[in-house]
């Protein structure tokens, strides 16, 4: 059914697409940077501040009806000056379509949390802020969800380190789990990419496929 409190330039016939829907978003409602199919997909760039009131247009009319977020997710572009992406992805089993939402942020300026909106948003949330530290304003329980206790820094960021900071080791002689800068020794720094295996032209157990092998040869 079509909403008949919503306006006129909102209501949208039967055979409505998504198509339809990304030209009424990015032409009837304020704050949309853009509304486009992608992938199949209906793809909405937004901004922070308008990002409540359209998970609620996207969840509760009867056009969208986006009843389950799927996931939350970050994209780290350093170069730029909003460096992350929050990337939000809808899906409506009773329209049986997907709407992926996305807004742009720093590492100060907080992301309006929609946990009221979807309960599950709460574990994104601690997972995005846990592993690329964007903010989420309104979210009670912001904190890490993956890394350890007392973990440095945000692991999926591009310039975080691929050693990391800290290690965590048992050592034996204080018979206690100790944690340290990250020191790597020399025999660590040196790889040797030659497999154990170089040279031998049959593997134990591959006798037969070496004959076939050899007899393929042949026949060129």
């Amino acid at each position: 059914m079509v909403d008949d409190q919503a306006p006129v330039s909102m209501q949208a016939p039967a055979s409505s697409s998504l198509s339809y829907l990304a030209f009424v978003l990015s032409t009837s409602l304020p704050g949309i940077s853009s509304a486009a199919l992608e992938g199949g997909e209906l793809v909405i760039r937004t901004h922070r501040e308008r990002l409540t009131p359209l998970m609620l247009l996207l969840r509760d009319d009867p056009r969208f009806r986006c009843e389950q977020l799927m996931d939350l997710c970050g994209v780290d572009f350093p170069q730029r000056e909003e460096r992350f992406d929050v990337v939000y992805n809808l899906l409506s089993v009773s329209h049986n379509h997907r709407v992926r939402v996305i807004v742009t942020t720093d590492e100060l300026e907080p992301v309006p949390s929609v946990h009221t909106l979807w309960p599950c948003a709460t574990w994104w949330e601690r997972e995005c802020y846990d592993l690329y530290g964007v903010l989420f304003s309104g979210q009670p329980d912001l904190r890490r969800i993956l890394t350890d206790y007392g973990f440095e820094g945000h692991p999926l960021r591009k310039d975080f380190p691929l050693t990391g900071y800290v290690e965590v080791r048992y050592d034996p002689e204080r018979r206690q789990i100790v944690r340290e800068p990250v020191s790597l020794t020399q025999d660590f720094r040196d790889f040797d990419f030659v497999s154990p295996w170089e040279g031998v032209l049959t593997l134990p157990g591959d006798e037969r496929a070496h004959e076939l092998r050899q007899i393929m040869q042949k026949l060129k």
